[in-house]
């Protein structure tokens, strides 16, 4: 048996039933609900209720504060507020704005992407609401290192609400999951993609690296060793100018790609608003359009999950609630601007000319992920698989440095803050690039996938059990704010 038929086999009947565990689904009006889903869109619902609809009203705020006019180098923290969120930004936009949101439409058509564009609306509260939490409960270690995440705040915020072993065991429930599931959805599944894409570029059965994808792999790891050898500081350094450079070449490509068929995009529009709510829809009707929508929105966005407060709780401010008002500009980034422009590039060139052409509003069903996404660029210009690609592997290498970050501080969490377990588990982290891009993913990512998304039970009773302390920092900063 090879390496990962090995890994497979010990490893399936675990991930099988963590997997059903997390994704048990019951029928709602003919479509299949994942309770997991209802979890994290009552979340979203509750906390943009409690916090006054904070994902609008503190939407220009928050820009304010990312262009750093607030700032104050004296302020405690390890990076700059911008830095925080283009570092908790660079570890949700991956692959699956690309892929992901192709695999919504062909199984919900296009109204799934006005459902994935309102649960990012909610998410932006949830987000503000977990990463306020991040850094007034996160730890300051005596090297000036500093640690926080649903870990930290589970733990000291629910033992000052009387539920010590509560939080304690939440906390260490959290930490564990997490580094289990930074190996795998983080990290192969990442260099695995990116080794695909980058031997269909090269010449797929023809490339020099379709037989040595370890090579490949080699390479990444060495690249991702580079940057997080260094920690936060380091990371917060090259996501900053990461991040908004491929964001911006993926964006550009897309634009340009719907001006070129611009007479097409209201046409577009009409089938996302009327598939949005329409009763026949691809998959389970109303229900299983909207469902599909908000599936692929939390899955890309990650609010609830509490990932992104591991790497807000690092930046530089003495205002919790400053924090929180600079991550909800994260789902809006990753969801709201990048999924649904990737939305309208496959709606506007494969979903509009089959209806138009042959009059009934089909989709390809003979492809999906990426491979509809690239058809959807090369359709128009056929060389924009070429920065298509780019853009993609950097996703993939932007997302591993960030979730190497998350797995760090949630393994720390559970051994304890030193250097030498913090050498230890970046090595271990790096073997798993190599091997993610060399060997068949199977239950490990599958394992992994379902432990990212199952912290969002306790991550988000925590939150509930929070909320009225996330008021009373809200309230207090904006009083302080008004003040001045």
């Amino acid at each position: 048996m090879t390496i990962d038929q090995i890994i497979d086999a010990g490893m399936r009947p675990l991930a099988d039933a963590v997997h059903a565990f997390i994704f048990f689904s019951i029928p709602i009006a003919g479509a299949n609900v994942p309770l997991i889903v209802l979890w994290l869109i009552a979340g979203g619902l509750f906390f943009t209720i409690y916090m006054r609809f904070i994902n609008i009203r503190g939407f220009t705020h928050a820009i304010r504060l990312v262009s750093g006019k607030y700032a104050n180098h004296g302020d405690p923290g390890e990076i700059s507020q911008f830095q925080a969120l283009t570092t908790a930004v660079s570890g949700t936009v991956g692959i699956g704005n690309i892929a992901g949101v192709a695999v919504a439409i062909s199984l919900g058509g296009p109204g799934a992407t006005l459902w994935m564009i309102i649960a990012g609306l909610l998410g932006m509260s949830t987000k503000c609401a977990e990463c306020l939490l991040g850094v007034k409960y996160r730890s300051n270690h005596t090297d000036g290192a500093v640690s926080g995440g649903p870990m930290y705040y589970l733990q000291q915020g629910l033992a000052e609400r009387n539920l010590p072993k509560l939080g304690r065991g939440l906390g260490l429930f959290y930490a564990a999951s997490m580094v289990i599931g930074c190996l795998g959805i983080g990290n192969m599944f990442q260099s695995n993609q990116a080794a695909a894409i980058f031997i269909e570029v090269t010449g797929g059965s023809d490339s020099f690296f379709a037989n040595h994808t370890w090579l490949f792999g080699l390479v990444l790891a060495v690249a991702v060793g580079g940057v997080i050898i260094g920690g936060i500081r380091s990371i917060a350094v090259t996501t900053a100018r990461l991040v908004p450079g491929m964001a911006l070449l993926y964006v550009v490509t897309a634009l340009l790609i719907l001006a070129l068929n611009y007479d097409k995009v209201p046409s577009a529009m009409m089938a996302i608003w009327h598939g949005a709510w329409s009763a026949d829809g691809i998959s389970g009707g109303l229900i299983g359009v909207m469902i599909i929508g908000f599936r692929r929105a939390v899955f890309s966005n990650e609010a609830g999950l509490g990932s992104a407060a591991i790497a807000h709780s690092t930046a530089r401010t003495r205002e919790p609630a400053s924090e929180g008002y600079v991550a909800l500009l994260e789902p809006f980034i990753d969801t709201v601007v990048i999924c649904t422009i990737t939305a309208l590039v496959i709606v506007t060139t494969l979903y509009v000319p089959q209806m138009t052409t042959a009059g009934a509003p089909l989709m390809a069903t003979d492809i999906n992920g990426i491979e509809m996404t690239t058809r959807a660029f090369a359709s128009t210009l056929a060389w924009t698989p070429i920065p298509l690609s780019i853009a993609a592997i950097l996703f993939a290498f932007s997302t591993m440095i960030a979730w190497s970050y998350y797995g760090l501080k949630a393994f720390t969490y559970l051994v304890g803050h030193n250097r030498a377990a913090e050498r230890g588990f970046k090595l271990f982290f790096l073997v798993f690039v190599v091997l993610g891009s060399s060997i068949q993913l199977g239950a490990l990512v599958d394992l992994s996938d379902a432990l990212v998304f199952v912290v969002a039970i306790p991550n988000l009773l925590g939150l509930y059990l929070l909320a009225p302390v996330i008021k009373k920092e809200l309230n207090g900063y904006e009083q302080r704010r008004n003040n001045h």
